[in-house]
C-alpha cells in the first residue's frame, strides 16, 4: 500500500490562495508539466504517485507556449534579465534565469496571472512584469 503524502506547503497555498475556487482558476504552463513528468522520473516515483499527479494535473488548465505573445514576452524577460531591455532597467545586477522559467513567467504575464512558486528565480520580475507570490517551502499551515 502506497499513501502519498503532499508537502506542508501544497496545504498553505490551497488554504491561503483557494486555486480551485472560484473566482479563481489555477492554470499552469505546459512547461510546468514537463518539469513535473521530469521531476516524477528523476525521482522513481511508483505508479500510484504519478496516478495522483496526473489526476491533479487534470483538474488545472494547460497553456501552450507556441503563442506568439508569450514568444515575445519570453524574448523581453530574457533581454530584462540580462540587463538589455530597451525600456525596463532593474536595480539588480543582469542574471541568467533558467529558460523554463523564462517560459513559465512569460505564459503567467501573457495570461494575467500570479504566479506562485517556491522559486526564488522569478523575485526580479516581480513588480515589473508580474505579480509574484514566493512560498517557502518549508511552510507549514
Amino acid at each position: 500500500m502506497v499513501i502519498y503524502v503532499q508537502p506542508p506547503y501544497a496545504e498553505v497555498v490551497e488554504k491561503t490562495f483557494l486555486p480551485f475556487s472560484p473566482p479563481n482558476i489555477a492554470a499552469m504552463s505546459v512547461i510546468s508539466r514537463g518539469e513535473l513528468a521530469s521531476l516524477a522520473y528523476r525521482n522513481k516515483w511508483a505508479t500510484p504517485k504519478q496516478t495522483k499527479l496526473e489526476e491533479l494535473l487534470k483538474k488545472i488548465p494547460q497553456v501552450d507556449v507556441n503563442n506568439d505573445a508569450i514568444i515575445q514576452m519570453f524574448g523581453e524577460i530574457d533581454a530584462f534579465s540580462q540587463g538589455y531591455h530597451p525600456t525596463k532597467s532593474s536595480t539588480m545586477s543582469a542574471r541568467n534565469m533558467g529558460k523554463n522559467d523564462i517560459w513559465i513567467a512569460a505564459t503567467a504575464v501573457i495570461s494575467n496571472a500570479t504566479l506562485i512558486t517556491t522559486d526564488k528565480d522569478f523575485d526580479h520580475l516581480n513588480g515589473i512584469f508580474l505579480s509574484v507570490i514566493y512560498i517557502d517551502p518549508s511552510s507549514k499551515p
